[in-house]
């Protein structure tokens, strides 16, 4: 099967694997969707409004952008705001600013996602047992959670999308009943419900924050697109759509039996279950949320995963804990987002009032994913301006429309979530700034003039050896140059005798799953250069991957690896490989331009919370030996010293 039809293939159990992963967040918003739409008393021009924007949010945001238009942005297979800045980045480095404001605002509104579905799920024991003290149960469940991420999902994922398919299930079927019991909650699918909620209701215009809560998880939807494929989730999304229309629509039906009422704290959702299965639904309603937040936690791995590759994130440790392809795991990122939502349930404590924070960081990432498949549209896919111009009009009046009514969260509790964006979004932009102001001063040199003299080092017996081959990294992208730093290393640090020299360059491709390597001969049997093309979603393990280069040249008879000591060469034991990291510190030589003297100082003090290069680039620890060589920006040109007799 070809690449672009596997992505594309539908097939049972990619159905299944869709209803498992890719629908968590969306699929557990009607727990508190119309509780915060309806806070107090139930007015049925309320109710029907804000059933038709539901409605109608979930057809224009979630079904036509995401899953028609923007599932087809995609990178061989992969979707997510990095991988289509990715496929559009080289048309504008402004672009680099919208997905890091994207990004980091995904990330932020993720850190509230757990804790509102599982303390909206929790929260339903209080119509059985008042007095029951929720936010301990919520914590050790998120705290739970978080610490299984270590033994990765396979087993666990495999439960997943039968246990998603008896929720949605369960929606329909709650609903469908209420429907069936007052019909007359069907009219609220003419928009014209919604139109006169948001124009003529008081403060109707506002509530479009609260409606907003539906279609949270679109983005994350587009986000697991590599898991199951686009055909697999627009088959699956007709089901899950369908059961959630229903599920809305069954709230609105008990809400309007009960008109002219104060709601009183009383959730619609669980008042549709008849007391026999309250139990029972909120036992599945706490692991639908449980699902909705691993679906979640496991979306920020990839994000922060394919935000380091492109340079927007420190190089910290990256796990693969089982053999599922683009499975991962990042211990630092599942501390801060435990953290993160244990303080979010400490300091909001219940679900009502996380939903007024709730929302308003991923109106920001709709946003910028607009605005990056806008550019996707128009340069890559060449459509028509006719028809870019209407679709920039479309969303950008619909989020436009929502960002500003989620303005309202801001002092409810939404400052949280942007704080916690802005936070990220200040590391993002300091780890890319000073990629490329690294970039610009590392000192690069030709290798031709230094090919004859490694030769002769290697050859030079008055020299201790420092190795039998010596491996070092470079950020060089053409073969014919070398950092100048590197040679001062081999040359002038302390001389470096080696039998055979490596130098490794690693390229990030476009591409999330390229595994491609170059070797180059610079000088027979002494000097070789390896470029590996590597994509955005390929665990660095360079050790691994240099070790299998080897093994292929020493088959090929290019390249002989055995130990030159003469004692050693008679057994014919193979030399040892010793690879040297140069890692950049900031020198105290420096003059720096303000911008730069912030951006460099940020860089190297978040710098001393992570793991090196070694740790990230997968090198075994005991043969690497990392040396701190200066970073000096702009040299200090006037030293005002007068020499005396």
């Amino acid at each position: 099967m070809s690449s672009k039809s596997s992505h594309t293939a539908i097939s049972g159990a990619g159905l299944l694997i869709a209803l498992g992963i890719i629908y968590g967040d969306i699929g557990t918003s009607p727990l508190y969707v119309m509780k915060a739409i309806v806070p107090a008393l139930i007015d049925p021009k309320l109710v029907l409004g804000g059933i038709s924007c539901v409605i109608w949010t979930l057809t224009l945001q979630t079904t036509i952008k995401y899953v028609l238009l923007t599932l087809n942005a995609d990178n061989n297979g992969e979707g997510g705001i990095f991988s289509l800045y990715a496929l559009v980045r080289r048309r504008g480095a402004w672009l680099s600013a919208v997905a890091i404001i994207g990004g980091a605002a995904l990330l932020a509104d993720g850190v509230i996602t757990p804790p509102i579905s599982v303390a909206s799920a929790i929260e339903g024991l209080q119509a059985k047992y008042p007095s029951i003290p929720t936010v301990p149960i919520v914590i050790g469940i998120i705290a739970g959670l978080f610490l299984l991420q270590s033994f990765g999902t396979q087993i666990v994922g495999k439960a997943f999308g039968p246990i998603m398919f008896l929720w949605f299930s369960m929606l329909g079927i709650l609903g469908a009943t209420w429907v069936a019991k007052a019909p007359i909650i069907l009219q609220a699918f003419n928009p014209y419900y919604a139109y006169d909620l948001l124009v003529n209701y008081p403060g109707g215009f506002w509530l479009l924050g609260a409606v907003f809560l539906c279609t949270t998880g679109a983005e994350a939807l587009y986000s697991d697109l590599g898991h199951c494929g686009k055909g697999n989730i627009r088959i699956s999304w007709t089901f899950v759509k369908s059961t959630l229309l229903l599920n809305y629509l069954g709230q609105g039906a008990w809400l309007l039996s009960h008109q002219g009422q104060q709601l009183g704290g009383r959730n619609p959702f669980y008042e549709l279950m008849p007391s026999w299965f309250l139990l029972p639904g909120i036992a599945l309603a706490t692991v639908a949320a449980i699902i909705a937040s691993q679906a979640l936690i496991t979306g920020s791995f990839t994000l922060v995963a394919e935000a380091i590759r492109l340079n927007m994130w420190p190089k910290v440790k990256l796990n693969y804990p089982t053999d599922v392809k683009g499975q991962l795991y990042v211990p630092s990122m599942n501390r801060l987002l435990l953290l993160g939502c244990i303080g979010i349930v400490l300091y909001f404590r219940e679900s009502s009032n996380m939903e007024a924070a709730y929302g308003l960081a991923i109106t920001l990432t709709m946003l910028m994913t607009t605005i990056l498949l806008t550019m996707w549209l128009w340069r890559i896919k060449r459509v028509t301006p006719p028809l870019i111009v209407l679709f920039v009009l479309v969303y950008g009046l619909i989020e436009g429309a929502f960002l500003v009514a989620n303005l309202v969260k801001f002092p409810h509790g939404g400052w949280v979530s942007l704080a916690i964006g802005a936070a990220l979004m200040a590391v993002m932009y300091v780890w890319l700034k000073a990629y490329y102001i690294k970039r610009r001063l590392t000192d690069f040199v030709k290798m031709e003039p230094y090919i004859e003299p490694l030769k002769q080092l290697s050859n030079d017996e008055s020299i201790g050896k420092y190795a039998t081959h010596l491996v070092f990294l470079t950020s060089a992208e053409r073969p014919s140059e070398i950092e100048q730093k590197i040679i001062y290393s081999i040359f002038q640090k302390r001389p470096k005798r080696a039998d055979i020299y490596w130098f490794i360059h690693v390229d990030t491709t476009d591409e999330p799953y390229t595994m491609e390597y170059k070797v180059t001969e610079l000088a027979s049997d002494d000097v070789f250069r390896i470029n590996f093309r590597l994509g955005f979603r390929v665990q660095q393990r360079i050790n691994l991957f240099f070790r299998k280069v080897v093994e292929d040249l020493v088959r090929n008879k290019e390249v002989d690896i055995t130990s030159r000591y003469s004692s050693l060469s008679q057994r014919h034991v193979v030399g040892d490989f010793r690879f040297v990291v140069l890692e950049k510190y900031l020198s105290i030589e420096n003059d720096f331009p303000t911008i730069e003297k912030l951006v460099m100082q940020s860089y190297f003090y978040l710098k001393q919370f992570i793991s090196g290069e070694a740790q990230y680039f997968g090198l075994d620890t005991s043969s690497v030996k990392v040396e701190k060589v200066p970073l000096v920006i702009t040299p200090v040109r006037e030293v005002a010293l007068t020499r005396i007799k």
